[in-house]
């Protein structure tokens, strides 16, 4: 009896058993979806799905996937993952659901590139700054620099004109160069470049120096390659470099290979540009009313009615084009990188056109992997078109604002209006002279390694940087200064760098709470640069004759007293370095770093061949502390650093004996030596604060700087008796230049929920610069003789020139402060604050980019203004500014034109530089991945009260033709900027 009692309870709490798991079954709903990263619109790994206020859950796949059965009464997920902000979801009503997720600004523990290292920033000691390609600036790029302008704060990065392909001038954490070019140190994937470029009218002076027409060094990079760009800005991150080092450090890193199926990547775009702004000038109607106010010849009004502009500018068509394959495994990997570029410009013929492969490989070898060997070539070949040096962008421009409007620019029978001699007509400019540079760039490098523990590896880097250039530039016969003969001129130059580098590195924890990363190695690179330039001229009347030919390509038929050879090679720079750097983590709260390296190098004088270089620094995880109790903050960190640098910027071979093969066999010196020449120091000390709070929704860093240089590197007069032939000694100027300064940046997820989020950086910089010890004033600034002077109290290259008070009204003469007799301080070239402003908007699949940049407080002078536009000139026949005749005291024709504080303009500007609106088709297709669609503004809009073309220029002139010393915020007439618009489309398979 009890045993069928017994059955009957067992069957009976079976059923409902049964029963209550069918009801909870019936009362259960299936979610799946799909998680992506809101930047980029990839697939995200192992990210941890909830059903919200339960135990239920489950992780993404591979492909960003999950399936969940929660039950009936769960409306919320909740969706975590570390780098992310969490986001909780609503499924009502919903069986599929898509979510983007935001990435933590903090971004502590992405990996950044230091020199010679990697590091997290979480454990970063130095001030350093990193952009990685998802938040590089969009649109189609010549050079990698212009990904990351307006990003990283303390950093200023100018356009030095519209030219595709011209040079940027890039200043870290203000302006300290009293000589050369004050650029960082480019670092391509652990080989640091050279610096120098090859295109373009590469002449070489009697003193040693180069004076090249600027173009980017970093030009031969396919900006579709690049990953990450990492910015050193303090003495503490820059002294693993040393010598090179002053005025910071650029490490770009491209694009390496992933372990995988074969995938392959395709990105592409086209689009348009046009002039940004014009200098309103005179049309033919306003010249005509100009000639009747001045009361001027009636001759000077030709009859007809030319557009200077539209002779030469052009709505541009450009275009870009690169295919990524990669895939691999754990013991063998590579990616190869295909890239065209073709930039024509808003001048006619001109342009820049770029073919560029990229192949880099991954090898493990040994049971264990411990062997590796890394293989990396970076080639190209631009071919770029720009106006003949002598004569150049600015030279074109110069003719187009002095065009007389009422001079038509062709003549009656149709043919070209060539102009004259002095006045020669934009079109005989842009049609009658030519110039094409073509260079060839490889960077190649090989590197093994072993690892003799998971702690210890050796690792060995050899690299070669080769490029060659060839220029080829003519002036046709008809040109108006040719007198029929025209010329020829072709030239050539070889840049190579050689370098091996040796380094161990260790990473171990040596004690229960203390970890130690270190590296230590020996480097060795040298440096040759070499060229050579055949000129002909045609002969009388003839020229080189009308065969359809550029006359380079038959020089030999020249006029043979008239055809020249010449070539030079610098002296070999050789650069033996040591370098050691220590990081120690105690805790995870008390960092320390500690860098030396010593550089010998042959480019300074017997008796200071060597320099050293040490750096220290130190950071506090306060936020790890036990007494931290502010729970809305999720890290605080504090920073110190000190460090020295040193800079060796100056021609090769100018503290040695140098000498000249000239005609005849006569050699000649050209310079003269001092053995005393030593190095540039730098010294720099910083503080920052790095912080996250509010579930890291709001991160920033505040760093204050205050670096000085010493022994400023000076191309000054020769000691007599002097060979005759010198023009400069270099020495080491007493002095000090002293920049500092604040810098904060700041990144926020403004909003955040399942369909929308809203992601906003600013970055800001305040700098103040200053020259100090000086023992006598340096100018520069040539501008009909020098407008800018270095000296103690001023910021440097202050405009020091006449102070204008105003025009006459009665007499239509200027009026000067102490007659003009008396130089002022009247302006600083220098910028007193920086600003960037990054912003992200993601509505589901939508994605609106935009990115500004501005600098503020500077000053310009407008040579432009004083050379070209100005009220006397109209009575030659040359053209003026509509501003120039609205004057409301209308200047005398007998005025005397003198430099002075009359062309001195502000020069604050805001700029729209970069908004993409993009589309991700995530469903388009199995085989299709990642398609996105965009279009692109670039330059959108500027807001300024300068002017000229463009208040971001820089016309770097010597002072009385000595090409050492730069100058600063002159606006010499130049190639204008372009807005550009642009489609384009990236997928993958």
């Amino acid at each position: 009896m009890r045993v069928k009692k017994l059955f009957k309870l067992i069957a009976f709490n079976t059923a409902l058993l049964i029963c209550s798991l069918q009801v909870a079954f019936t009362q259960n709903k299936v979610i799946t979806g799909k998680i992506t990263d809101s930047r980029d619109g990839l697939a995200i790994a192992s990210v941890s799905v909830y059903a919200k206020g339960t135990a239920k859950g489950t992780q993404t796949d591979a492909t960003g996937y999950f399936l969940l059965s929660v039950p009936e009464s769960v409306n919320t997920l909740t969706i975590t993952r570390v780098d992310f902000i969490p986001q909780e979801v609503s499924i009502i009503g919903k069986n599929i659901v898509e979510v983007a997720m935001v990435a933590e600004y903090s971004m502590l523990n992405d990996v950044v590139v230091i020199g010679y290292g990697t590091t997290k920033k979480k454990d970063l000691t130095g001030a350093v700054g990193s952009v990685t390609a998802k938040d590089f600036n969009k649109g189609i790029f010549a050079s990698p620099d212009q990904l990351i302008q307006g990003k990283i704060a303390g950093v200023q990065i100018t356009n030095n004109n519209g030219q595709p392909g011209g040079a940027t001038t890039i200043k870290i954490r203000g302006n300290a160069a009293l000589s050369g070019t004050g650029q960082p140190l480019y670092v391509v994937d652990g080989v640091p470049l050279d610096g120098r470029t090859l295109q373009a009218g590469v002449l070489q002076t009697l003193d040693g120096s180069l004076v090249q027409s600027g173009f980017n060094p970093l030009n031969f990079i396919n900006p579709e390659d690049v990953a990450s760009i990492d910015v050193l800005k303090d003495a503490s991150a820059t002294a693993i470099y040393g010598s090179r080092a002053a005025y910071g450090v650029v490490i770009i890193n491209t694009k390496k290979a992933q372990v995988g199926q074969a995938k392959l990547s395709v990105s592409s775009s086209a689009g348009f540009s046009s002039v940004l702004k014009k200098i309103r000038i005179l049309n033919a109607a306003e010249f005509r009313k100009a000639i009747s106010y001045y009361k001027l010849d009636k001759t000077l009004d030709k009859g007809g009615n030319a557009d200077a502009y539209d002779a030469i500018l052009q709505r541009a068509f450009q275009q870009n084009y690169s295919v990524g394959i990669t895939g691999g495994n754990e013991t063998g990997k590579y990616r190869l990188s295909g890239g065209y570029l073709n930039q024509d410009g808003i001048i006619k013929n001109t342009g820049f056109e770029k073919y560029s492969i990229n192949l880099t490989s991954n090898f493990k070898f040994l049971p264990r992997k411990q062997l590796g060997l890394d293989f990396n070539v970076n080639s190209s070949q631009s071919i770029q078109n720009v106006p003949l040096p002598e004569y150049g962008a600015g030279k074109l421009i110069q003719s187009v604002l002095d065009w007389n409007p009422t001079n038509s620019l062709k003549n009656a029978d149709g043919s070209m209006n060539m102009g004259t001699p002095g006045k020669p007509s934009p079109n005989a400019i842009i049609n009658q002279l030519k110039n094409n540079f073509k260079t060839t760039t490889v960077l190649a490098s090989i590197s093994p390694s072993y690892k003799f523990t998971k702690w210890l590896e050796y690792k060995l880097l050899v690299s070669v940087n080769y490029s060659a250039g060839v220029t080829r530039n003519s002036t046709n016969k008809d040109y108006t200064t040719q007198g029929g003969t025209g010329t020829a001129i072709i030239s050539n130059s070889e840049l190579i760098t050689k370098q091996i580098s040796n380094t161990l590195n260790f990473n171990k924890k040596i004690a229960p709470d203390l970890s130690l990363d270190a590296v230590a190695g020996f480097e060795y690179m040298d440096f040759t640069m070499k060229g050579s330039t055949l000129t002909g001229v045609g002969v009388e009347q003839t020229g080189f004759g009308d065969y359809g030919l550029d006359y380079t390509n038959y020089v030999q038929f020249s006029r043979l007293g008239n055809r020249s050879i010449a070539s030079f090679i610098d002296p070999i720079t050789e650069l033996k370095s040591v370098f050691a750097r220590a990081i120690f983590n105690l805790k995870e709260k008390y960092l320390f770093t500690g860098t030396f390296r010593q550089d010998g190098s042959t480019k300074f004088g017997k008796n200071y061949k060597y320099g050293y270089f040490p750096s220290f620094a130190a950071a506090w995880n306060l936020s790890k502390e036990h007494f931290f109790k502010l729970r809305f903050v999720n890290s605080l960190k504090v920073r110190l650093g000190w460090g020295r640098t040193g800079n060796q910027e100056f021609p090769s071979g100018a503290s040695q004996a140098k000498y000249s093969f000239r005609d005849n066999g006569n050699i000649i010196q050209v310079n003269s030596p001092n053995p005393n020449l030593k190095w540039q120091s730098d010294r720099q000390y910083n503080f920052g604060i790095d912080f996250s709070m509010f579930n890291n929704r709001l991160s920033g860093t505040v760093d204050y700087f205050n670096k000085s240089s010493t022994n400023l590197l000076f191309p000054g007069p020769p000691i007599q008796p002097a060979p005759p032939s010198s023009v400069v000694r270099w020495v080491n100027l007493d002095g000090n230049i002293i920049n500092k300064g604040v810098e904060l940046a700041l990144n926020g997820v403004i909003v955040t929920n399942e369909n929308f989020t809203w992601n906003l950086g600013v970055n800001a910089t305040f700098l103040k610069n200053t020259v100090a010890n000086i023992v006598f004033p340096v100018y520069t600034g040539d501008v009909g003789g020098p407008i800018q002077i270095i000296q103690n109290g001023l910021p440097m290259q202050t405009f020091y020139t006449r102070k204008f008070l105003g025009m006459d009204k009665s007499t239509g003469f200027a009026t000067y402060q102490d007659e003009g007799g008396i130089f002022y301080p009247v302006g600083n070239p220098n910028p007193t604050t920086l600003l960037g402003v990054n912003t992200v908007l993601n509505y589901k699949k939508l994605s609106l980019t935009a990115n500004m940049y501005g600098a503020f407080g500077q000053d310009i002078y407008n040579a432009t203004q004083m050379i070209n536009l100005n009220a006397p000139r109209i009575q030659t026949g040359a053209n003026i500014s509509l501003a120039t005749f609205n004057e409301p005291v209308k200047e005398s024709f007998d005025n005397p034109l003198i430099p002075s504080s009359r062309f001195i303009t502000k020069g604050s500007y805001f700029r729209l530089a970069n908004l993409t609106l993009s589309y991700n088709f995530s469903k388009l297709s199995t085989s299709v991945k990642g398609l996105t669609v965009y279009i692109t503004g670039q330059n959108v809009f500027l807001i300024t009260k300068y002017p000229g073309f463009d208040p971001e220029t820089n016309s770097i002139t010597g002072s009385n033709g000595n090409s050492n010393i730069p100058s600063l915020g002159i606006d010499y007439p130049h190639y204008p900027s372009a807005r550009t618009f642009i489609f384009g489309l990236n997928f993958s398979l």
